[in-house]
């Protein structure tokens, strides 16, 4: 299952740019095919979550004003046992949860509703087996220092403002703090420069940057704290050909999507969900211990590349569950190259994906697939 967000589709991203079947041409008139499709090893289901996203719709408009991590997990967890019953075959298989980003909520809420679910049925039909998220929202907290810390480390950022950010923002608050929000837009505004901050090292998309709505984009919005910021997927211009592609009337008619003709355009992201998000989970990690100690396999992955859900944050992030570790950190391997590094600990697994943006497999196609091969066998990552 894959998932973006809050309230980006993982159509547009997931199955489209990253690890599905098909990807859409520079055009966005026609496919190709993903030679690292994570279908190859999996039966896969994109999930377009929560309602309003991409082609998702509600009868009742006010649902639209009334997203949150809440209802979106328990959504899903109504939609997978919906699922099951219609496609019964399916019962009883591995089942995995997988996303990034904001999913970084809804993948280990979601596991903490199915394994809840589990324990209070006789005879549970949805086998859990555990989750694999990357370049995952995490806590609040911990993910604010860490993003501050890795555009300073990366050279985005003066030593003046990494200073002035620090001491004017408290990240434990959800209030809005206007020395704050002056100093993390000083330096998005006048130190970042027209750069891709999903992927700081590639090219940003050149086309159409005069529109209102590219600006938009490019300048991650501040939202009462650093941490609610937007959490777009990758853009140079890939979202733009989905955008093109899932809003031709054919297109949607050999999907059977849009029936019920919504009345707005297809878009990779949903502004009305992300405006009106009523409750995010301040830290996860209290769920990740509950999740760890009922067993379950968990993955945690990191593109280094990515300065909105950075690698810092993350392992900021991880640091405070004070696990025990494993196989100590070393260099995982693919192609003869290194890949990016891994640290096994007693209930989770953390690995960096060397040279990759927010949307990994867009990045290191081949290494994902690696890493999502290696995770399903339930082994460790190469060290060779």
């Amino acid at each position: 299952m894959g998932g973006a967000g809050p309230g980006c589709s993982s159509i547009g991203y997931g199955a489209s740019e990253e690890i599905g079947p098909f990807q859409i041409n520079k055009t966005g008139s026609s496919l190709y095919l993903n030679k690292y499709s994570w279908n190859k090893e999996a039966n896969i289901l994109f999930l377009e979550s929560p309602v309003g996203v991409g082609f998702s719709y509600t009868n009742v408009s006010s649902d639209l004003k009334d997203s949150g991590d809440e209802r979106t997990a328990q959504d899903a967890l109504i939609f997978m046992i919906k699922w099951m019953s219609r496609f019964p075959q399916y019962r009883y298989r591995d089942f995995y949860i997988s996303g990034e980003s904001y999913a970084g909520h809804y993948v280990p809420q979601l596991a903490k509703k199915i394994h809840d679910y589990n324990k209070a049925h006789s005879k549970p039909f949805i086998n859990l087996k555990g989750f694999l998220v990357g370049n995952a929202v995490t806590d609040n907290y911990y993910d604010s220092i860490g993003t501050v810390t890795y555009w300073w480390s990366h050279s985005m950022i003066s030593d003046r403002t990494y200073k002035s950010i620090l001491s004017h923002c408290n990240f434990t608050s959800t209030n809005n703090n206007p020395p704050c929000d002056d100093a993390v837009n000083y330096a998005m505004n006048n130190e970042f420069g027209n750069i891709d901050q999903y992927s700081i090292y590639t090219p940003s998309c050149t086309r159409a940057v005069s529109t209102s709505n590219n600006t938009k984009r490019r300048h991650i919005r501040l939202k009462k704290t650093l941490f609610r910021r937007r959490v777009y997927g990758y853009d140079p211009c890939t979202e733009n050909y989905a955008e093109k592609y899932y809003n031709k009337p054919e297109v949607q008619k050999a999907m059977h999507a849009n029936l019920t003709r919504i009345i707005y355009r297809w878009t990779a992201c949903s502004d009305v969900l992300i405006k009106n998000w009523k409750d995010s989970q301040f830290s996860m990690l209290p769920t990740y211990k509950e999740l760890i100690s009922a067993g379950l396999k968990i993955w945690v992955f990191s593109g280094d590349t990515d300065s909105v859900v950075p690698v810092t944050a993350t392992r900021f992030s991880l640091n405070h569950l004070n696990l025990t570790v494993n196989t100590p950190w070393y260099p995982w391997y693919s192609s003869g190259q290194v890949a990016g590094w891994t640290e096994v600990y007693k209930g989770l697994t953390f690995a960096t994906v060397r040279g990759a943006g927010h949307e990994v497999p867009l990045f290191q196609p081949k290494r994902a697939f690696s890493l999502f091969r290696t995770f399903l066998a339930g082994k460790e990552l190469p060290k060779s």
